[in-house]
């Protein structure tokens, strides 16, 4: 996984390990054939964006430890699936993206005009973005 990249074609960056994230549990949206469904972007979790993933069915909230899923909170980053933030995106809710651990991957999904505009720097307190 040395080759991956993020989407501003340099070397894919950590996105969390508090709770250990990635479709490999590595802390990186890295991306392989395995991953069906292109959990490439890392996105710091919102209030708003968790409300808006559960109520289409997406629960990121309840702890699944039987898939190593810890559940997750405001302030929490999290490779998610391009596709569902795509679709939080459309709907308004899109989470912030953090561009050097996002996967060059999920721009077969998203544009990177689309991604910059969301680009945040996770802040030293991520409880601000509640």
């Amino acid at each position: 996984m040395d080759s991956d990249l993020n989407v501003l074609g340099e070397p894919l960056e950590e996105c969390g390990t508090d709770p250990v994230t990635g479709f490999y549990r590595d802390g990186c949206c890295s991306s392989g054939p395995e991953d069906l469904g292109s959990h490439t972007v890392c996105a710091v979790m919102t209030t708003e964006f968790l409300a808006h993933q559960a109520s289409i069915g997406n629960d990121l909230i309840t702890p699944r430890p039987e898939y190593s899923f810890p559940g997750l909170e405001p302030g929490d980053r999290w490779c998610v699936v391009a596709g569902r933030w795509l679709q939080a995106y459309h709907a308004g809710f899109a989470a912030p993206v953090v561009l050097a651990s996002t996967h060059v991957r999920s721009l077969d999904t998203i544009p990177l005009a689309v991604l910059r505009q969301h680009a945040v720097d996770v802040p030293a307190d991520p409880s601000s973005l509640t």
